[in-house]
């Protein structure tokens, strides 16, 4: 059944932060904060902007993000208000984690496989984030199967589908260099849709969990 639409910021508060995978993850960025201030130039630094995914790279299409040019006051802002940015993306993600790690009822393994993967299409957030990859990973494929300069039409997916896809990226690399030359756009098209429904299945979780009776815990 799909979810009730209303928001509730207390159950989001009480998802990130009551349950062992929620805190486990809090503590993870926590460690990955203190690294990117520790050692901003390490490969580490970007801890932070990768667990905090896809969320965390929606500054691409926003005013503001690392490196915001500007000086002054300006700079200072979009530095205040991505780093007030990350720590949202972390409070979500971390609630999604506390969705995902309530028992959805106590149904046997099998049907509980089937209603956690219905939570990708059951709800409008989950249906939209998984219209959002659909889209990216179309793009991706008509530039790189029909059109005749592809470009860095794969950033799309990687993003959409993010952390994951970046695991996706990596096992294809290696198929690219085949004789087949289309096993490497197999590979990572199939990753980034396996990593899509991981974060679909998360999205659907948090939204029934913030959406649906508060009897659902």
């Amino acid at each position: 059944m799909p979810t009730s639409a209303r928001f509730r910021p207390r159950r989001l508060l009480a998802l990130a932060t009551d349950s062992r995978p929620a805190q486990g993850y809090l503590a993870l960025f926590g460690l990955g904060l203190l690294v990117l201030f520790l050692a901003p130039d390490s490969p580490y630094a970007m801890a932070p902007v990768l667990l905090t995914a896809p969320l965390s790279f929606l500054t691409v299409v926003l005013p503001f993000g690392a490196g915001t040019a500007g000086g002054g006051a300006a700079e200072v802002a979009a530095a205040v208000l991505y780093g007030g940015w990350l720590l949202l993306c972390a409070l979500v993600n971390a609630a999604a984690f506390g969705a995902l790690a309530r028992r959805p009822d106590l149904a046997p393994s099998a049907r509980l496989r089937r209603t956690l993967l219905a939570a990708a299409v059951d709800n409008w957030p989950a249906r939209a984030y998984v219209a959002v990859v659909a889209a990216a990973l179309g793009t991706f494929l008509y530039a790189v199967l029909l059109s005749p300069d592809p470009g860095f039409a794969g950033i799309w997916p990687l993003i959409a589908a993010a952390p994951l896809s970046f695991l996706a990226a990596a096992v294809s690399a290696p198929a690219e260099h085949h004789s087949l030359p289309w096993l490497g756009t197999l590979v990572f098209s199939a990753g980034v849709v396996l990593a899509g429904l991981v974060n679909a299945v998360l999205i659907g979780r948090l939204a029934r969990r913030i959406g649906g009776p508060s009897s659902c815990g």
